[in-house]
This record gives C-alpha cells, structure tokens and sequence, in this order.
C-alpha cells in the first residue's frame, strides 16, 4: 500500500487519511488529549516519526475528519496541534471534514469556527437539507457560513452526494439534477470547491456515476466562461479491511477516535484556480459496510427518515 500511495503522490495527487465515521461514540476529553492523539497521528503517517509508521517512510499529504458520533468538544486543539507541527517543515497539509448538511453541524462545526480547514464535505443526504429535498437544500448557508465565521475565509465547500441509490439511506439523485445542483454553485457561490462522493466504488459501478458528474461540470463551468475542469478517471479501488492503530500505541495514549478510510470527490474547475494547491486529493482506500436502516435521535440528521448507521466515514479526491 506504501508503494501505491508514492504511485499517486508522484501523479500530483494528495493522499489523505480520513478519521471518524458513522460508528462509535468517539471524542476527547480535554485539548491536552487531542494535541496528544495528533502528535501520534503526526509521528505515525505525516511528518513526523515513529517505530509503527503503517506506511514506513512514506508522508500523507493531510487529514479528514468525518465525525459524526461522541463528543463535539476539542476537535480544534487536534487540528491546530497538527498545523503547529507542520509549520516548521514548509510543506502545506490539506486538512478537510466531512460536516452534515444541518447547520451548524452538532459534532465538528465548533471546530470549523476554530481551526483552519481547507474544505468541508458537506453531506447533503440522509438528512433534511439533502439533494432530495430542493426546498430545504441549504448550499447558501454553508457560503456564508465559509465567508463570514469560519476560520479560513478561503475555505472551499464541497456538494456531498451519494454515488448510487445504494451507498446511502436518502438522498441520492440522477447525474443529471446533481449536474444542476453543481451549474447553479458555479454560478452563485464563490465558496463552491466541488462535488464529493460517497462512495468510490458506488459511483464506479453506477455507470461511471462521477464520470457523468465531472463531464457536466466541466460544461457548466465552460457556459459559465470558467477554466475547464481537468478530467480523469476514477478507479474504483480494491476492497480492504479498514487501517487500523498499530497496538504499539500506549494504552495511556489511546487515539480517542477509530482511523479509518476515504473516498473519492470532484473538484469544481474554479476551486483549483482558486486554491494553492492543485493536486488531486485520493483515497487511502475504500471500504463498504452494510447499510443498516434505523431510527435515529441524533439531533445533526433527520428526524422522520431512516438513515445509515453504520457508514464508514467518505473523503475525497480534487482533479
């Protein structure tokens, strides 16, 4: 897996590695016990060094947080521990989370507002203000939310859609009207990053689902008068167990969160003008679980509809 990942990051694509997921009460209970859990994710798969590297000498290009369960509380110590340790080696991390599309989201918009993120996935499906529901569909609140109170003004939103009817509990639309979603983004929020999936291998097995999407983009954004998008294509990757945290880590420092996988996203041809950096962002890799519908008290989803419990957090790749 090491080799693949320098494979990718030699194509100019970013390697993340997304942390969380639609499982599990996870969380921290002070800013010393996140600055701690990212110090060993630092040591373990970014800059920094340690005896129980997953991938050896090879550096992941950033972090996603997906949570969507537990205590909401210290995420922004975790995230600026990160960014204060990357700061002395001059390269740029991409951090990312993966919010619901209810705003504020329950369990990371406090961190949103406290730490600098490069983009957020919001999830518009399984909830209220997802695709399916045009009239409370709130793209608009997540463009004033990146413009006036988040912490990076520069931060890009992307539109979190489902792959296939299957890949999650609602909201799921044709390639077609999720086509429209993306050309009326382009044209109203500057905010707008692009279009993400979850997941990789459901959009892939949906008759090229992302393929469709990024080719409507790229027309919207050439109507529109914008730069083209860059197309390539999306493999579906290989279905594997998910990474987990070596048993070397101390019980005294025990990550507080599950580590997890990723998925795939499409970048908007504007964001990669827009942002520093131009490289693509890719899975570490994909993995499915069963969906189990159930009723949900979570108060960040909605309330009158089955929804997924048992998601494998998604992210993401920008072309």
């Amino acid at each position: 897996m090491a080799q693949d990942i320098q494979t990718c990051q030699s194509k100019g694509k970013l390697v993340t590695l997304s942390l969380g997921g639609g499982t599990g009460q996870v969380g921290f209970s002070s800013d010393s016990q996140a600055q701690t859990f990212a110090t060993q994710i630092w040591n373990m798969f970014l800059g920094g060094a340690s005896s129980t590297r997953p991938f050896g000498s090879v550096v992941l290009d950033g972090l996603d947080l997906d949570i969507e369960s537990g205590t909401p509380a210290h995420y922004a110590a975790f995230v600026n521990q990160i960014r204060s340790l990357a700061a002395p080696t001059g390269k740029s991390y991409y951090i990312t989370a993966a919010p619901q599309c209810p705003y504020p989201d329950a369990y990371i918009g406090t961190a949103l507002n406290q730490a600098s993120f490069d983009a957020v996935y919001v999830q518009f499906y399984n909830n209220y203000c997802g695709l399916n529901y045009p009239s409370d569909y709130n793209f608009a609140t997540w463009d004033n939310w990146a413009k006036t109170t988040s912490f990076n003004k520069n931060v890009k939103v992307y539109i979190g859609a489902p792959g296939s009817q299957d890949a999650a509990g609602e909201g799921y639309v044709s390639a077609s009207t999720l086509a429209s979603y993306v050309s009326d983004a382009q044209s109203k929020y500057s905010s707008f990053g692009g279009v993400m999936m979850w997941d990789a291998d459901s959009a892939y097995s949906n008759s090229r689902f992302d393929l469709a999407v990024k080719t409507a983009m790229t027309a919207s954004a050439q109507k529109l008068g914008l730069p083209a998008a860059k197309i390539s294509s999306v493999s579906a990757p290989s279905p594997a167990a998910p990474v987990t945290t070596p048993k070397a880590v101390s019980s005294a420092a025990k990550p507080a969160i599950p580590v997890t996988s990723a998925t795939a996203a499409i970048a908007n041809p504007v964001a990669e003008v827009a942002q520093s950096a131009s490289a693509e962002v890719t899975p570490i890799r994909s993995v499915k679980r069963p969906f189990t519908p159930h009723e949900t008290d979570d108060p960040n989803r909605s309330k009158d509809s089955n929804v997924a419990a048992n998601r494998v957090n998604s992210r993401f790749f920008r072309v």
